[in-house]
């Protein structure tokens, strides 16, 4: 998916979203994932508000460091009738 498509967000991280450990702490990270989702569920539906019910899984494989080039890729996954599943690959 990454490779072929622009991403729904793309942000150099700052040292003000650092952890105690020094890395980029992980709900900075999922609130993005966040964002990305609900950017991609505007894209496919038009409508202007979004609740994110839940996350299904995200695993943290590497650490993020401040001055990374993070880039959030997003794709639909479903669309039912009340609700758009979407999924969402951080690199």
């Amino acid at each position: 998916m990454p490779s072929q498509r622009d991403p729904a967000i793309r942000i150099t991280l700052l040292p003000r979203d650092t952890n105690s450990a020094g890395t980029i702490f992980g709900g900075i990270i999922l609130s993005y994932i966040d964002m990305a989702g609900a950017i991609e569920a505007h894209r496919r539906t038009r409508m202007d508000r979004f609740v994110t019910v839940a996350m299904r899984e995200v695993i943290f494989l590497k650490p993020v460091f401040v001055s990374d080039l993070v880039s959030f890729y997003s794709e639909t996954v479903r669309i039912g009738t009340t609700s758009i599943t979407v999924r969402v690959v951080v690199e």
